[in-house]
């Protein structure tokens, strides 16, 4: 069985205090994004996780695919199964790649061994995997809160709207990210912003970790900045970074702006 894992983008994003697990209460608004990785799960009588299309750094053991499988194997008694990813969406970009990758493998596996399990139990599962994956079991837009995997419905409808991605080939580390931010109470309510409509968002709707990162990363900002001039109706940093998106109302090529940045566009 196919599945075609896609990405996320953060509509604001506030840091709002360290939390004694070493986490972060945070306040955000998820957004899926149809750019997909490509991701197959069969039955099959030996564990096999193979990976192609973008190389994945470290040990494919580690990978959350892997550590997906296991998790439900641990718990249910399924047989093995031969995983094959096709990566495309960039890592270590605040994208959620991974996480949407490891998020789709627990379906496939409640699919493919008809476990049965409900959407809130593959949540449950999920967080155990990462801050975002349970965001990716649902897959629609969704206020996230606790460390992220605390969710809620929220009306975001940007349906019908261009969104262009940029990933410049610049990491920026999560840890590091996190750092040099000081938590604080937002000044304005999260899904009162997200409800004021678009052309406010430009003053209001804020990607906590931009200040920081841009400070040390001039090329991110400039990015932000070319989205603007070229008419965008909102544009931030997604995540901790290093990648920006643009949200504009009819289609754009900016892609000879960003000639070695990893470049995404399409309707949402």
């Amino acid at each position: 069985m196919v599945s075609f894992p896609s990405c996320k983008i953060n509509l604001g994003l506030h840091i709002l205090s360290k939390r004694p697990d070493g986490f972060h209460n945070i306040e955000t608004c998820f957004y899926p994004v149809p750019w997909t990785d490509i991701l197959e799960l069969i039955p099959a009588t030996r564990f096999s996780f193979t990976c192609t299309g973008i190389a994945l750094p470290g040990d494919l053991e580690e990978n959350l695919c892997v550590k997906a499988f296991r998790l439900l194997q641990n718990d249910f008694n399924f047989g093995e199964a031969k995983i094959h990813l096709h990566k495309i969406i960039p890592s270590g970009a605040g994208l959620g790649g991974g996480s949407s990758d490891a998020a789709a493998t627990l379906l496939l596996i409640n699919q493919v061994f008809r476990l049965n399990l409900s959407t809130e139990k593959l949540k449950t599962y999920a967080a155990q995997l990462g801050s975002d994956c349970a965001f990716f079991i649902e897959n629609r837009p969704m206020l996230g809160s606790g460390r992220g995997e605390v969710l809620q419905e929220v009306d975001v409808n940007l349906q019908g709207k261009f969104l262009v991605l940029v990933k410049p080939a610049i990491h920026v580390s999560t840890a590091d990210a996190y750092a040099m931010v000081r938590p604080t109470q937002p000044e304005l309510d999260l899904r009162a912003v997200l409800n004021s409509g678009i052309s406010a968002w430009r003053d209001s709707l804020k990607n906590d970790f931009e200040q920081s990162v841009f400070q040390k990363f001039h090329e991110i900002a400039s990015i932000k900045k070319s989205f603007y001039e070229a008419g965008a109706l909102y544009s931030s940093m997604s995540g901790s970074g290093s990648s920006v998106f643009g949200v504009f109302e009819e289609p754009v090529d900016l892609k000879h702006h960003f000639p070695r940045a990893s470049y995404w566009s399409g309707n949402l």
